[in-house]
């Protein structure tokens, strides 16, 4: 195992986070789990797990979850930007304040965040910043039009963090997850349900939201370890790629997108409005 770190991940209160969180405490690394529901990460702290209380979209929250960890350890090694919210819905149904905020947790918290911690790193000549990206965020989803447009955006970010950090010894790697079981896939699921309802694109969103909540519900999609592992390994490289991209038909889609005429991908997509899975 490489030496241990210091690492502070957010998004620890569930799903990817929490997983990722328990597996690098038992790696040996001195991990600080952040979320706004401290009392989802109570059992991590058998393992030897920092819990701190913050909202990325909270300003002062950030700082002094910062701060506690500087404190306590000196430095901080790899920042693990985990966090994220997505809200399903049409274009034209989405309220705007509801992009707002999936705007500001997925990319301005994440940004912000890293802002915060980027002096540190510099200062000690070495760092990691891990962001948590999506397939999403390589390709556009039926009904999943905002949240594709804060995935590209953190894509975008990490490109352009990546050449402006380099020089300073730090690292940035993306994680891309395609369709992992956690509770995502049924949030978002009742999210589209919230959205479409009464409009005139309820009969679609309805089905479509029917086959996110079956295929979440499943035995289909890849479990939250198959990420883990990737996080992992971003951790303790030596020399980490650019990004990690794995989970169940994350290699079919990306395929698919790739090589069908753009007419025949939108087909494919809005024929999941069309067609209720069952299982």
């Amino acid at each position: 195992m490489s030496k241990s770190k210091v690492i502070l991940i957010t998004g620890a209160s569930s799903g990817i986070g929490f997983d990722a969180a328990q597996a690098l405490a038992r790696q040996g690394h001195r991990v600080w789990a952040a979320a706004r529901r401290v009392e989802l990460m109570e059992s991590l702290k058998a393992d030897g797990v920092q819990v701190l209380r913050m909202d990325v979209t909270d300003d002062d929250a950030m700082r002094e979850g910062v701060d506690a960890v500087v404190k306590a350890e000196g430095h901080i090694d790899v920042l693990i930007n985990n966090a994220g919210y997505g809200y399903f819905g049409a274009i034209e149904n989405v309220a705007l304040d509801e992009a707002r905020k999936q705007l500001e947790v997925n990319v301005f918290g994440l940004a912000r965040l890293t802002q915060l911690v980027l002096p540190y790193m510099r200062k000690q000549g070495h760092g990691r910043i891990i962001n948590t990206s999506s397939i999403a965020g390589k390709v556009v989803f039926y009904m999943g039009g905002w949240y594709s447009v804060t995935k590209y955006a953190v894509e975008a970010l990490s490109d352009a963090l990546r050449m402006e950090t380099k020089p300073f010894g730090i690292d940035v790697v993306k994680i891309e997850p395609g369709a992992i079981k956690t509770d995502w896939g049924v949030i978002a699921s009742r999210h589209l349900r919230e959205s479409a309802a009464g409009t005139a694109y309820e009969e679609a969103g309805m089905r479509w939201a029917d086959n996110i909540g079956w295929a979440y519900e499943s035995r289909w999609l890849s479990k939250p370890e198959v990420i883990t592992r990737l996080v992992c390994r971003a951790v303790n490289s030596r020399r980490p790629k650019a990004r990690y991209c794995r989970g169940r038909f994350v290699g079919t889609v990306l395929s698919l997108n790739a090589l069908l005429p753009v007419r025949w991908w939108d087909a494919m997509m809005r024929q999941g409005g069309k067609v209720r899975v069952k299982p």
